[in-house]
């Protein structure tokens, strides 16, 4: 398979070359864009690296990587992901996992992660079970809707009366994080369930352009700010008005019970004066 990123694609080709020579390596597995047939000059190589259950604790990830270009930068970030930037620019994620629990581990991705081509998207298989279990990914499994619905409800009441407090506060920059980082990916995600466009579920910020509808686009500008105090207020306010008809689109839809009173106490909280 080859993609728009000619760069991407032969930096793949180099790391199937790796793996099959590196007897410490059980499986590799591509996912992200590349998988999906979207990557680009921008995009990232994103990778799982199954070791060998006996040789995990002693295999040196940047030494690996080194191998495919050289490194500008290589750390284990946040989420215990080695990420990299290679002297190109092109970054790369690599999960660096024991091949026993790590393959077994790829079929509960169902909903989350989807490999149309499975066998692409595998580099390497030593023993078989990597791509039974890619395989299980093949076919795309949208999200269960009425217990998904309620759980996005559910969090942006929360997560929105938090805002609400720390506003009450004076923590403006508290609250403009809480807003971008926090709601904002929640009311994409639950806008996705209800226009039936979940394919890019883990970032629903992904394509938004092309894949929501124009009423949905202009809902989500209004509810960013600059870090100013009156428009965070201001943002917090629309972003609750949104998160509030969201809400009612998929209790009509889902027949979910929604917490009414706790809405309005909510939106009391917002609209009080400073």
């Amino acid at each position: 398979m080859r993609s728009a990123s000619p760069a991407l694609d032969d930096r793949i080709d180099r790391l199937r070359e790796l793996a099959h020579a590196d007897p410490r390596l059980e499986g590799v597995l591509l996912y992200g864009s590349w998988t999906v047939g979207e990557a680009d000059a921008h995009s990232d190589i994103e990778a799982y690296l199954y070791i060998r259950d006996d040789q995990a604790d002693g295999f040196d990830g940047r030494a690996f990587l080194e191998q495919l270009a050289p490194l500008r930068l290589a750390y284990t970030n946040m989420w215990g992901i080695l990420a990299v930037v290679f002297d190109d620019l092109m970054r790369g994620e690599f999960h660096l996992t024991p091949a026993g629990p790590g393959i077994d581990e790829v079929p509960t991705w169902q909903g989350q992660i989807h490999l149309p081509r499975p066998d692409d998207a595998v580099l390497l298989d030593r023993t078989g079970r990597l791509t039974r279990a890619a395989r299980q990914l093949a076919e795309f499994r949208p999200r269960e809707p009425v217990s998904t619905a309620r759980q996005l409800t559910d969090e942006l009441a929360n997560w929105t009366l938090m805002v609400a407090h720390v506003l009450a506060r004076g923590e403006i920059a508290r609250a403009h994080a809480a807003l971008h980082i926090v709601v904002a990916p929640l009311q994409l995600q639950l806008c996705r369930l209800l226009r039936d466009s979940t394919a890019h579920w883990l970032t629903p910020s992904r394509a938004l352009e092309q894949e929501l509808p124009a009423a949905d686009r202009e809902r989500y500008v209004a509810v960013t700010a600059t870090a100013r105090e009156q428009e965070v207020r201001r943002a917090a306010r629309e972003s609750w008005r949104w998160s509030r008809d969201l809400a009612g689109e998929a209790a009509a839809r889902w027949a979910l019970d929604l917490p009414h009173e706790l809405h309005e106490q909510i939106t009391g909280l917002l609209d009080a004066p400073r």
